[in-house]
């Protein structure tokens, strides 16, 4: 999977704000914030085809977390994105 061409990050008072570049990124009517984990995720991913085993290991290698948690909360930032249309 990767995360879809045309979306970009900009910080926004103080919040990381997922954007569509061009016209179709005019419509504010879905916000979609990102927290520094999925920041961090973000930025290590963009543009790269992963599994969610690569997200797990972002995870581990930037936060003191067990396996278990990290691989959950790696499933979990997959799903996410996928609801929010962010991920192919």
């Amino acid at each position: 999977m990767r995360i879809k061409s045309g979306y970009r990050v900009r910080e926004i008072a103080g919040e990381n704000v997922v954007i569509m570049s061009g016209q179709a990124g005019v419509d504010m009517a879905r916000v979609i914030t990102l927290n520094d984990s999925s920041l961090l995720l973000w930025n290590n991913l963009m543009s790269l085809d992963f599994t969610v085993s690569d997200v797990e290991r972002i995870l581990l290698e930037n936060y003191e977390v067990e396996k278990c948690v990290a691989a959950a909360d790696a499933q979990k930032w997959v799903d996410k994105m996928q609801q929010a249309g962010l991920i192919e």
